[in-house]
């Protein structure tokens, strides 16, 4: 019995020292091609308009209101950060994973066996009655020993998506308030096309009502009546159309703030509206920290990486300790008579998988392609922040050149308008050259509206892509 008893302790501490051992790389960061800056970028400016918050960011008290209001209603976050506490709830679960298993049974079982029997003529030789009763309170406790880092590379696998839960609410936030901050610019440049539309329709009433004294004096013909009208009208079209884009533009909004479709309170224009005065975008290897889809794959890198330990320790033997011990009595009296129905069991078993007909070593492979995935998805998606970024800031400065050309223009082709009528009265220029005037001017308003927007849209883009939103 005392040999025993040393082979079993000296079978525990083999495994206790084994358990030091951990098979599968440690996950590192792989090698992925960065800028050393974005393009205009000094090297001395590290700080990024990704670590402003979005309040402080966004300064328009109604734009405030909508993102605030969709980051607590919007039910693609909700679900996100659902998704964060499942996650949590694991994680908490996996710190216990390497603590032993223990399970309390109690039992109680008559067997009647037939009198001509072996358990039948037993039963009445020595316990005297025909049937068997047994009663039985067992505590039983089962370990696992994690020679080979097993145990340890499931609470990896496990905190990781832990994590990559947490990046991926977080990019579903820095997408949502892109989102909202894109709706709502775009909504404020309808609403200023929409002032251009109904402004040009005024100056187009005026024209025709000019046209028509001018063909009652006999200074033109009906012609240049039925132009003029058919430009108002042209003019006129446009006013349904803006409007019904406008209440478009009111529910989508509302979606993405978890309301009722309807129309949203705005004080601010278009042209109240003024660009950070800087946009300094960080370094590259920076952005790739922050982003958090960029974070989100790197996390999944991980959950590849532990998984390839998890399927190479399968393939190793596995050291499993059993230990129990309760009452035990065939008759309910006895059942928790002490020390007499006492009872109690140890054992110890090691596992060698011999043949799984490839099971074990297959699934050991796919581990290492789906590695190698996560390792081409993360640089992929690293690769994708960063031509985000480079053309969020080709658009910035283009479309300051084009606003300063586009505003020009307005304002060349309103004097045309000007010079235009008063000509068109003094019997110096024709009705086609007026209305040529009125709709050229009608048009570069209305693109440089859209410019305007186009403008703030592109700050929203280099704010989102370089990872800001989520703050």
């Amino acid at each position: 019995m005392q040999h025993k008893h040393i082979h079993l302790y000296l079978t525990v501490f083999i495994a206790v020292v084994l358990a030091g051992c951990k098979v599968g790389k440690d996950y590192q960061r792989p090698q992925v091609e960065l800028p050393q800056q974005f393009s205009s970028q000094s090297f001395a400016d590290t700080s990024s308009i990704a670590d402003i918050a979005w309040k402080d960011f966004f300064t328009d008290p109604t734009l405030r209101e909508l993102i605030n209001k969709g980051i607590t209603y919007n039910n693609d976050l909700q679900v996100a950060i659902k998704r964060i506490d499942i996650a949590q709830a694991q994680a908490k679960q996996a710190r216990l994973l390497q603590l032993p298993q223990v399970d309390l049974q109690v039992t109680g079982a008559i067997n009647r066996p037939s009198d001509n029997s072996l358990n039948g003529l037993s039963a009445s030789a020595f316990l005297g009655k025909a049937y068997i009763e047994n009663y039985q309170v067992l505590a039983n406790i089962s370990w696992e020993a994690d020679i080979w880092g097993k145990i340890r590379r499931q609470k990896e696998t496990t905190l990781a998506q832990y994590l990559q839960t947490q990046e991926a609410a977080k990019a579903v936030q820095t997408q949502l308030v892109a989102s909202i901050a894109q709706g709502y610019y775009n909504l404020l440049m309808l609403d200023r096309q929409l002032a251009i539309a109904r402004n040009s329709l005024a100056l187009n009433d005026t024209f025709v009502n000019v046209t028509r004294i001018l063909r009652d004096g006999g200074v033109v013909t009906s012609l240049a009546v039925n132009q003029a009208e058919a430009q108002k009208q042209t003019t006129a079209l446009l006013i349904p159309e803006l409007e019904q884009n406008i209440a478009l533009q009111e529910n989508a909004l509302q979606l993405l703030t978890g309301q009722l479709p309807g129309t949203l309170a705005r004080a601010a224009a278009l042209n109240d509206l003024a660009l950070p005065a800087a946009l300094s975008t960080g370094l590259p290897v920076a952005m790739v920290s922050r982003r958090p889809d960029v974070r989100t794959n790197e996390m999944a890198l991980v959950m590849a990486n532990a998984q390839v330990g998890v399927a190479q320790a399968n393939m190793y033997p596995a050291f499993n300790i059993t230990a129990g011990g309760g009452l035990e009595s065939f008759k309910a009296t006895n059942w928790f008579s002490i020390p007499g129905s006492l009872f109690g069991l140890a054992s110890g078993a090691i596992l060698q998988p011999v043949f799984r007909k490839k099971e074990l070593k297959t699934r050991f492979e796919i581990a290492k392609i789906e590695r190698e995935q996560a390792v081409l998805q993360f640089r992929q998606s690293v690769l994708q922040a960063t031509s985000e970024v480079s053309n969020a800031l080709v658009q910035v400065e283009k479309l300051k050149e084009q606003r300063t050309l586009a505003g020009g223009q307005v304002d060349t082709l309103k004097q045309a308008v000007g010079n235009a009528q008063l000509l068109f009265k003094s019997d110096m220029a024709n009705y086609l050259e007026v209305i040529t005037a009125q709709t050229n001017a009608l048009q570069a308003e209305l693109n440089l509206a859209a410019i305007q927007r186009s403008q703030l849209g592109a700050v929203v883009e280099l704010y989102r892509s370089l990872g800001g939103g989520w703050k």
